[in-house]
């Protein structure tokens, strides 16, 4: 359906190196080389800047890589629909999730593994960016992300779920017997928050930011388990959506209250690229969470 050569740039491209690349496609790396140089030769351009070893596609090169790309997703495409023919919709589904999404994702896999048995279900957890990078990249099928990073006309987003952030302290702290607590009164508490690169940080940060407040973050980790064990033994409250407490074990020992002044509501959706007509993976998860109760 498409050229070994293509299938060893996208390799290439993925793995950024020789050796890895040829692994991951199960042959050599003198095979892998001789494909590429193969490659450029039919194509009349330099696809790969050589030093030593490999340092990054030329213009050229990346061009290639785009429609490579596009071809590959195009006969995986194919594949799944045939499949669908001929005894129910197979293959991998890749699924891109929000950290703090994870808790409230299995809502939306499991019902679909039920209605479609022989597919493969791959989720991985990654940021907003590498989400949208991978994507567009075709190497994912839908991702489960905030609606408002999914604005952009080439994507598609259906909302999924609607929530507040909470305030998480430990059990028998100074602020558990509280039912909510103030913005303002959150920042003058000992904080773990998210990294600063992760959207969900970010969305914390513009808060305090439009109240005027400096926040007293002492410790920052890119782990919700993490932050859920410092709040538990440590000297610090966490910011989090409400939904992370349903993580098995999680709120053993840990209180949540509403974040108020004011409320903010957090809105995850379920992206894809958008296309017309949906191949047949992503259109199958779309309308099986079309059909899910609202929440929030």
């Amino acid at each position: 359906m498409i050229s070994r050569k293509y299938l060893y740039l996208i390799s290439l491209a993925d793995e950024r190196h020789f050796g890895r690349a040829a692994t991951a496609c199960h042959v050599s790396p003198s095979t892998l080389s001789t494909a590429i140089r193969e490659l450029e030769q039919e194509l009349g351009v330099v696809l790969v800047e050589r030093g030593k070893s490999f340092v990054r596609l030329t213009a050229e090169g990346e061009c290639v890589l785009a429609h490579a790309r596009r071809a590959a997703a195009g006969a995986g495409e194919l594949h799944q629909a045939l499949d669908a023919l001929r005894g129910g919709l197979g293959g991998q589904l890749r699924l891109g999730v929000i950290p703090t999404a994870l808790a409230v994702v299995s809502s939306l896999t499991s019902p679909f593994a039920l209605r479609h048995p022989r597919v493969d279900i791959d989720v991985r957890s990654a940021s907003t960016q590498a989400i949208l990078g991978a994507l567009r990249d075709f190497q994912l099928e839908a991702g489960v992300l905030y609606t408002e990073s999914a604005t952009s006309p080439d994507l598609h987003c259906l909302p999924l779920w609607a929530e507040d952030l909470v305030f998480i302290t430990r059990s028998g702290g100074p602020r558990a017997a509280a039912d909510d607590i103030a913005w303002r009164d959150a920042a003058a508490e000992p904080l773990c928050l998210l990294s600063r690169d992760m959207h969900h940080r970010q969305t914390v940060d513009r808060v305090f930011a439009e109240l005027g407040c400096a926040p007293r973050v002492g410790l920052e980790t890119n782990s919700l388990t993490s932050i859920l064990a410092h709040v538990r033994a440590g000297p610090w409250n966490g910011i989090l959506p409400r939904s992370v407490l349903s993580l098995i074990g999680a709120s053993e020992g840990l209180h949540a209250l509403r974040l108020v002044s004011p409320c903010v509501e957090w809105r995850t959706g379920l992206v894809t690229l958008a296309r017309d007509p949906q191949p047949p993976l992503s259109a199958a998860l779309l309308a099986l969470a079309a059909q899910l109760p609202p929440s929030g």
